[in-house]
């Protein structure tokens, strides 16, 4: 989309998290479609083209996985190539079918605990199946670190989201294979949201982030809100000029220690200081005082400023497997903090 033609939605919003408030003005906008209700799922057999082929360059390639506390980045690669080979997955479609299969068999291969919450929402298509999973890793004490994604594609035609969010995906598979297998001093929890995207072109409340309002709905129900210390949001995280800057909707406290964290292992000319508001699926956490950060760059491709965000051109070309390292890197370390705290 142009960055001149985006439709920007304007308000506040505010959270008692940390003792201060936050607000801003909305920076995620969708492109124009067809009427939702007339637009048929996309699927991997009848709509989508060959996904584009990519070529990793050497100034792309992933650090040693020894250089980034163990996170594989080309790990991390092959899984957004994986899911961008089943085509566009809108919630409900059968490509997000497979690829629920997909994540459930790759989480299985790591030892990791997952649980699935099968339910079904109202939107402006009609009723939709949706499927939330999450992983559980036990710690020594009650509280709850939490990790979230979503991995649903925008209702586009032709679009293969290997970006928004093929690329936090892969992250998450490959942080589950490395947490699964260790025991830390806080549960460690990791969200594969369903159906973040908007159905229709515009987002506007409540056709958004339907996976991570019901499972907020469901901690809130049964205690377990109360034990999340913090929640961490990967959103867009592959592109190969990356630029992260400080979701401003966010906890203060959460960023700061992110940004730190990132500094401090020498990728401050990568998460840098200028903010940006974005509405995310960390707001469903927000707005019920759960302390939530969200790591996201709109400002990917040429020239930066969503250049192929929500547009057929977001396949996997666009991705670096050396920026899902770094990203992997960051959130190990956030981990790692937040564990000492």
């Amino acid at each position: 989309m142009n960055p001149t033609s985006r439709n920007l939605f304007c308000g506040a919003v505010s959270a008692a998290l940390f003792l201060f408030t936050i607000a801003g003005c909305k920076a995620k906008a969708d492109n124009p479609q067809p009427n939702a209700k007339d637009a048929p799922f996309m699927s991997a057999v009848t709509t989508a083209p060959p996904p584009a082929q990519a070529s990793v360059q050497p100034s792309d390639e992933a650090p040693p996985p020894d250089k980034t506390d163990g996170f594989d980045g080309k790990r991390a690669y092959a899984h957004v190539a994986k899911q961008v080979s089943f085509g566009p997955r809108p919630a409900g479609s059968p490509a997000l079918a497979q690829t629920q299969d997909y994540l459930l068999a790759e989480l299985k291969s790591y030892g990791c605990t997952a649980d699935v919450d099968a339910f079904s929402s109202d939107t402006p298509a009609g009723r939709i199946a949706m499927k939330n999973i999450l992983v559980k890793i036990p710690g020594d004490r009650p509280g709850v670190i939490l990790l979230g994604t979503h991995y649903d594609t925008k209702r586009l035609e032709n679009f293969v989201g290997a970006d928004d969010a093929g690329s936090s995906t892969g992250v998450m598979l490959e942080l589950a294979r490395l947490l699964c297998s260790q025991r830390s001093r806080y549960n460690v929890w990791i969200a594969f949201f369903d159906g973040e995207e908007a159905v229709r072109p515009e987002w506007k409340d409540p056709d958004n982030c339907y996976g991570s309002r019901q499972m907020a709905a469901r901690f809130a129900a049964s205690g377990d809100l109360t034990k999340i210390k913090a929640f961490l949001l990967a959103d867009l995280v592959g592109t190969k000029t990356p630029h992260f800057k400080r979701e401003s909707y966010s906890t203060k406290a959460l960023v700061d220690l992110v940004w730190s964290v990132a500094k401090k292992l020498g990728y401050g000319n990568i998460f840098i200081d200028d903010s940006s508001p974005i509405e995310d699926d960390h707001q469903s956490f927000l707005k019920r005082h759960v302390p939530s950060v969200d790591v996201i760059d709109l400002d990917n491709g040429p020239g930066g400023d969503v250049y192929y965000w929500h547009t057929p051109q977001d396949s996997l070309d666009k991705i670096s497997p050396k920026t899902l390292a770094i990203v992997g890197h960051v959130f190990l370390e956030s981990i790692k903090q937040l564990q000492s705290k």
